[in-house]
């Protein structure tokens, strides 16, 4: 079977789900048919690419998506210019990597709560669910981890946060209870690869001292605490042993077994990664660091 096969055709997708979907690629061939796969109850799919020189557009052409393509310089930047620049078909968008996939249950939930949202909410979080060798790592990838996801077009900003985004919220974000799935089909070369790329842009960022509020740690907002944790992790010293001590025995990680061992490990040197190249980017005395708003979106938005 091909993975192109995987993916269901537009022309028989289901419908009744007012949700647009993005899915953010760059050389996705292996990823991109089980994303979209998931998606066939959705009509209204949009790939965004940033110029891949694999199959990806011809797999996301196949199975009747949208496909555009846009320069990358940032997660947040990306998803920002294709929820001003594309037209989408409804209200409702929800951003997924090329790795992830919307279970059933996921999209009954949505099926169910976007249609009685009040207008007051503009944004849902959800739990991402970590899968990597054929496995679900529940304790060692510190389950669960929260993420915006599905939001409502016009009223959520991405800010660029390192690797990776923060977002700001012109309303309330409420929490969905059904995972999303994060795979890595990949491999662990492709998995180094992408944590060598992610440590430097992590190690330019944290290099402005971008700190969350140390009060942050008691918010009712998960993604907020998270925030805060991150800000006294870096602080300490020996921080990669620290992280390997906090997600192999204070957040279970053991329970998984000895692929939570190495999970935890692998986790741990990402966690070096960053120090070495702060220390370098210090060394060198010009790093490029990331622009910022003069105010953390992370304090005082969404709720």
């Amino acid at each position: 079977m091909s993975l192109a096969s995987l993916v269901t055709p537009a022309a028989t997708r289901e419908a009744g789900v007012p949700v647009s979907c993005l899915v953010f690629t760059l050389n996705e061939e292996v990823n991109l048919p089980h994303c979209l796969g998931s998606l066939a109850w959705c009509d209204d799919v949009v790939v965004v690419d940033s110029f891949s020189t694999d199959g990806t557009e011809a797999i996301a052409r196949a199975a009747g998506a949208r496909f555009v393509q846009h320069e990358f310089t940032g997660f947040g930047d990306q998803r920002n210019w294709t929820l001003e620049q594309v037209s989408l078909k409804h209200a409702w968008a929800l951003v997924l990597d090329a790795d992830e996939r919307v279970p059933p249950e996921l999209v009954a939930e949505m099926r169910e709560r976007l249609p009685v949202a009040s207008a007051v909410v503009a944004a849902f979080r959800v739990r991402r669910r970590f899968h990597l060798w054929g496995r679900w790592l529940r304790y060692s990838s510190l389950y669960p981890t929260w993420v915006v996801r599905l939001v409502r077009v016009g009223r959520v900003r991405y800010v660029n946060r390192g690797h990776a985004e923060t977002q700001v919220v012109d309303g309330r974000t409420d929490a969905l209870e059904r995972d999303l799935i994060d795979e890595n089909w990949k491999g662990l070369e492709d998995w180094w690869a992408r944590q060598n790329r992610y440590s430097t842009q992590e190690a330019l960022y944290e290099l402005d001292d971008p700190a969350v509020p140390l009060r942050l740690l008691f918010s009712r907002d998960p993604i907020r605490r998270r925030a805060a944790l991150k800000t006294c992790g870096r602080r300490l010293p020996l921080r990669p042993l620290w992280y390997f001590l906090f997600s192999y025995f204070f957040r279970l990680g053991f329970l998984d077994g000895f692929d939570g061992f190495r999970f935890c490990c692998m986790k741990a040197m990402y966690q070096f990664m960053i120090v070495l190249k702060k220390l370098e980017l210090r060394r060198l005395g010009k790093p490029v660091r990331p622009s910022r708003p003069a105010k953390d979106p992370l304090v005082g938005c969404g709720t």
